[in-house]
């Protein structure tokens, strides 16, 4: 891979994950693009084609023929646009954690100069960019804001795993600092984006249309995990209840599971903070969150549950969690409530299997200490946590280890006549 330098304008991605990624693929079709991460590892692998996020082939990253990948800083200072995609996640008190936001912005404070343009797609609170990120870069370059370079923001609306909605045809919002870079980042975007952009007033406007977009999604959620808890009571299958309503027209398509992941587990508390920052304290946000937060608790005891009135004793009973990232045919185990199940079968006495085949077996083992299983044995107790593809093609019988073994399917993905309940 090399860049055509004669190529502009010159466009610098800013961390090359499932975000970064795909756009520098995608721009690199039409203009000199240089995809920077500090993770070398990384890089090294995309110069090799391979990557491990699954959201690009082998052959989309060798036929970019104008991107190249780097670990150097120095390598993106020709730059004119800068594109930043890192992860903006929150800490373990839910607070926002703009650590490897303001990181990047410092380094690209270091090499950025006149006439450039820096533009953001990471989530952040309504006011980020230009409160936080813009006085990094004026202390780093010794530039004035909208005198000697300018910013936009056009938030990512990558959705990983999906191969029908990708980035190219999902519309785009847009947005910059001034009524000029307003329409130059909008026909940055509108030359890759097929779906068509939508360019809006503000860059506050944009980062607050992003923040309530996942947010939104997490109200619904809550609302059928909450039906869930309340039909379990009653001995009610929440999915035959959500199959009813769903024949009037307008009722939301909604259903209950676990909410984890680095955008709708997490974006919520992104707007409740600045809310809070600004005398308001959210009702209906943080509501939906401790609904939400509850559910992996919810599956625990419920498997137990079903576990004490087959007969079979919880402690020692062989456990297998089927799928550890926090969505199906995704490799992305970030924020997966996967992991609070397991580790709550592990403390009730239960011996715990993980399966997951997309899953990085090595990543999931450092950051959680737990060892991926390769081949499968038989279980008193199979909780199906991710819909995964291939869970379809297992031989549940096989996993069996008596009849009395409870299979829980928290995603009704399964064959209803296999399942002995499902969330």
């Amino acid at each position: 891979m090399n860049q055509n330098s004669t190529i502009s304008p010159t466009i610098a991605i800013v961390g090359l994950g499932y975000v970064g990624l795909p756009l520098a693929v995608a721009f690199a079709k039409k203009y000199a693009v240089i995809g920077f991460d500090i993770n070398e590892t990384r890089v090294k692998d995309l110069q090799n084609g391979k990557d491990n996020t699954l959201e690009c082939s082998a052959e989309e990253i060798q036929n970019a023929g104008n991107l190249l990948f780097t670990a150097s800083l120095q390598d993106i200072a020709s730059s004119t646009i800068f594109i930043v995609t890192v992860p903006t996640p929150v800490d373990a008190d839910k607070r926002p954690n703009l650590k490897s936001l303001l990181e990047a912005t410092a380094m690209i404070g270091a090499v950025l100069k006149k006439g450039d343009l820096v533009i953001y797609e990471s989530t952040v609170y309504p006011g980020c960019t230009e409160e936080d990120c813009v006085p990094v870069l004026e202390k780093q370059s010794g530039l004035v804001f909208n005198k000697d370079f300018y910013c936009g923001y056009s938030p990512e609306r990558i959705n990983p795993g999906d191969k029908v909605h990708t980035l190219t045809t999902i519309k785009k919002l847009t947005s910059g600092s001034t009524p000029e870079m307003a329409n130059k980042v909008d026909a940055v975007y509108a030359s890759i984006i097929t779906a068509g952009t939508f360019k809006v007033s503000s860059i506050r406007v944009a980062e607050a249309a992003k923040s309530i977009e996942n947010a939104q999604r997490d109200i619904n959620i809550s609302f059928v995990n909450e039906l869930a808890l309340i039909f379990d009571r009653m001995n009610i299958d929440t999915h035959e209840v959500l199959e009813a309503a769903a024949t009037k027209w307008n009722f939301l398509p909604f259903k209950p599971g676990l909410v984890g992941g680095h955008c709708i587990g997490v974006d919520p508390y992104y707007l409740a903070h600045k809310a809070t920052s600004l005398g308001y304290h959210p009702q209906v946000i943080l509501s939906g969150r401790n609904v939400n937060d509850q559910m992996s608790s919810f599956v625990t005891e419920k498997l137990i549950q079903l576990l004490n009135t087959s007969g079979l004793a919880v402690k020692g009973a062989k456990a297998l969690v089927l799928g550890v990232s926090f969505k199906e045919n995704c490799p992305d185990i970030r924020n997966s409530k996967a992991f609070e199940i397991y580790s709550q079968l592990s403390a009730a006495g239960m011996e715990v299997d993980a399966f997951d085949p997309f899953a990085n077996e090595v990543e999931v083992k450092a950051k959680h200490n737990i060892q991926l299983v390769k081949a499968l044995g038989k279980y008193d107790a199979i909780v199906l946590v991710v819909a995964h593809a291939f869970f379809k093609s297992l031989d549940y019988t096989s996993l069996k280890a008596t009849s009395k073994t409870i299979i829980y399917d928290t995603k009704a993905f399964l064959d209803r006549s296999i399942v002995t309940a499902r969330l």
